[in-house]
């Protein structure tokens, strides 16, 4: 079992059992295997931070798209996590995503935001924005989720 489902199963909120992961020092596999990480997190709101290098590269000699497209929908997808009750799941329906900007290995430490729009009994929306440590903006997205009884 992994360890939300563990701590929704102890009747933790979703927001509980994110902040419990941070709090231990754990991340989601995905995480691990992109090398990011979940950093905060607060009703409606997750951040994401992650230094993009080799790992994500594609064949063209920039990091690949659906780098920032994993960032983005987990960010959309936590921001939604934190609204759920213990008996809730969710999973993305639609994830749209725009891209403003490249990122290579000197862009350097980014930061994805994602906020909750709306949060309804069958449906969420979400937006998220990536961006550089200037603050420019890498690239953006809009989710849509459903949300489900466990």
């Amino acid at each position: 079992m992994n360890p939300s489902a563990e701590l929704a199963a102890q009747g933790a909120s979703g927001l509980e059992q994110l902040q419990t992961l941070i709090d231990r020092g754990a991340q989601p596999p995905i995480g691990e295997l992109m090398r990011f990480r979940l950093t905060s997190v607060a009703d409606g709101e997750a951040v994401f931070e992650a230094e993009p290098g080799l790992h994500v590269y594609n064949p063209i000699g920039s990091v690949h798209g659906g780098y920032a497209a994993t960032l983005l929908d987990s960010a959309c997808g936590c921001a939604v996590h934190t609204k759920l009750s213990a008996a809730q799941g969710y999973t993305t329906l639609e994830l749209k995503v725009a891209y403003h900007r490249a990122m290579t290995e000197r862009t350097g430490p980014v930061r994805a935001v994602g906020t909750v729009l709306s949060f309804g009994r069958r449906a969420a929306f979400a937006e998220a924005k990536l961006t550089d440590q200037a603050g420019r903006l890498i690239a953006s997205a809009t989710s849509t989720l459903l949300v489900f009884e466990r």
